[in-house]
């Protein structure tokens, strides 16, 4: 198993605390492993194995706790009474009604619970108002590069593995297959059609799964772009596929809830509010995008970006565009000392090139933290104030 460490520094954080832990993410991004490797450290800390209860809401044998009153009952039974039981359960919502029997075992003071789930609706609707305030969420992503480098095989350059992460991304089993191209190209084919029949197609009871597809394709080639369902409704139609906006914003909730796609809406740095028209789209992996498109990879630069954005969500949570007068930053994140803006650029040895990536960051009038992030083999550099990093250093600082 792959040591995923900032996920387990977070569990251990709010291990014995009186919240549900919800740990979410793409199917097949590592959940149920996060939560063995927490299971081992309990255990290896001397917790006795019996106190630690896994139901896996996908495996055949737990059908019959499908039912919230069985699973509910399955747990209280299992459940030893002179000491604290540390409750997992994988996929809960698999289960109607889950919400149920989750607020009644959080209720047990000999029960530390913690969830994972594939759709943000998870956290949604009954749930969130039911557990408000009694609930912590653990975003979990595929491998970042730096853990991907931490399982890597061989002595290899940083940038030949950085080129290997792009290709083969970081699904933690796509490293086990990584030597087979054809078995790698068919298990992320599997990973995206499981995704976007089971968390899109049937949840939101999609009847045009060829439209879905198109416009997850049209996504995928278009990371890092700004549109809004409008655009992709007039770009989809002008090749061959009808899609109203109305249905587009339907799938893009559908596909954003599902972990496929992570949005970053536009921020308006000097009047410090986010704004309601266009956003980006960035994916939740790379050798997705790559086997979605037959293996193409282009515009480096955007693909740059979207492992940056990654590694931002990771690190800080929410990421959005800057906006400020006619230019842009490519990301702005809230950090405990307040924002940090970062721009990502391929190469910036021109001397134009460079001038213009750091336009945008020296239109920011005051002192917090800004990044330029490049692929140029170079010692950082100071522009005014603005940290020029190699990118490859910055993401393996995790």
């Amino acid at each position: 198993m792959i040591d995923r460490p900032l996920y387990l520094e977070r569990l251990r954080r709010w291990r014995d605390r009186d919240v549900i832990k919800v740990v979410t993410g793409v199917r097949r991004c590592g959940k149920s492993t996060l939560l063995r490797l927490f299971a081992d450290e309990l255990i290896r800390e001397g917790v006795p194995s019996e106190r630690i209860i896994t139901i896996n809401l996908e495996q055949l044998e737990n059908e019959g706790l499908l039912d919230y009153h069985q699973l509910h009952d399955e747990v209280l039974r299992r459940a030893r009474p002179d000491g604290m039981n540390y409750v997992f359960i994988d996929e809960v919502q698999n289960v109607p009604d889950f919400q149920r029997a989750v607020d009644s075992l959080y209720t047990r003071a000999n029960i530390d619970l913690y969830l994972t789930g594939s759709n943000a609706m998870l956290l949604g609707g009954t749930l969130a108002t039911l557990l408000s305030g009694r609930y912590v969420e653990v975003a979990l992503l595929p491998l970042s590069f730096a853990e991907y480098v931490s399982a890597a095989v061989g002595p290899l350059s940083p940038m030949r593995l950085y080129q290997r992460y792009l290709s083969r991304g970081g699904f933690p089993a796509a490293v086990d297959f990584a030597e087979d191209s054809l078995v790698l190209h068919d298990y992320l084919e599997g990973v995206l059609n499981t995704v976007l029949y089971k968390d899109v197609i049937q949840r939101l009871n999609i009847a045009n799964g060829l439209a879905l597809g198109a416009m997850t394709d049209f996504l995928f080639d278009n990371i890092g772009n700004l549109t809004s369902p409008k655009a992709i409704s007039d770009a989809m139609t002008s090749h061959g596929t009808r899609v109203s906006p109305n249905t587009v914003a339907e799938y893009l909730s559908g596909l954003a809830n599902s972990f496929i796609f992570y949005p970053a809406r536009r921020y308006d740095v000097r009047g410090k509010r986010l704004l309601k028209l266009q956003q980006k789209y960035y994916a939740v992996d790379l050798g997705l995008r790559r086997m979605a498109l037959s293996g193409q990879v282009r515009d480096t630069g955007r693909i740059l970006e979207n492992v940056v954005f990654l590694e931002l969500r990771r690190r800080y949570g929410e990421v959005s565009v800057g906006q400020i007068g006619g230019l842009e930053i490519d990301f702005v994140v809230q950090s405990d000392e307040g924002p940090r803006y970062f721009q990502v650029a391929e190469s910036v040895l021109d001397e134009k090139t460079r001038a213009r990536e750091l336009a945008s960051l020296e239109a920011v009038r005051d002192n917090y933290p800004k990044f330029l992030l490049t692929l140029d083999d170079a010692d950082p550099a100071q522009h005014g104030g603005i940290r020029q990093v190699n990118a490859l250093e910055w993401l393996l600082e995790a």
